[in-house]
């Protein structure tokens, strides 16, 4: 008499597939959470898009100048007015340098906006470097009140010796302002 064959338990492998299915859907949702937080500091990093790095102190003067520009905007959902104080500035690379922005809150109410920045052109992000700015945290603003939002800034020596920025002349420091809580303002 012969032996019935024996029937593979099918249990075991959909278990199997069960767990590496959770495991997959876990891990993309962390991945996803994750990914804005990894994102910031790659472009902080690399300087893609323009974005800079932060910085504790200024590595000291090199005796070479360029051109800073300044640029502000605003939300049309923030009824703020907000400027440079300058648009233009010569600073010395690898040297500490300081510059005043102006906001102004137009509305009825307080305001609470945050700042996002870049740096033109793109390439010359990585080597622009902010030791404190209004941009790193909320400002907010009173009915009529205007603050003066300074940033604190040095421009990395090593952008002379990259081939692709040795040549840039002028960096244009570009900030938006919006409001933090945009579903209030858009009712």
């Amino acid at each position: 008499m012969s032996t019935p064959p024996r029937r593979t338990e099918a249990r075991p492998r959909t278990l199997r597939t069960a767990l590496l299915a959770v495991a997959g859907i876990c891990f993309m949702t962390g991945l996803a959470f994750a990914s804005v937080p990894l994102y910031r500091m790659f472009c902080q990093a690399t300087g893609l898009n323009g974005t800079t790095g932060r910085g504790v102190a200024a590595p000291g003067g090199v005796h070479r100048q360029i051109e800073i520009a300044f640029d502000a905007n605003t939300s049309p959902k923030l009824p703020w007015r907000f400027v440079p104080e300058q648009e233009q500035e010569t600073v010395e690379i690898g040297a500490r340098d300081m510059a005043f922005f102006t906001a102004t809150n137009r509305g009825a109410q307080a305001v609470t906006g945050t700042a996002t920045y870049n740096v033109t052109p793109a390439i010359a992000g990585k080597y622009f470097t902010k030791i404190q700015c209004f941009c790193f945290t909320q400002q907010t603003l009173k009915p009529g009140e205007t603050q003066r939002m300074p940033v604190i800034f040095y421009v990395d020596p090593k952008i002379l010796s990259d081939p692709d920025t040795r040549d840039v002349q002028t960096i244009t420091l570009s900030y938006t302002f919006y409001p933090v809580d945009s579903a209030k303002t858009n009712s």
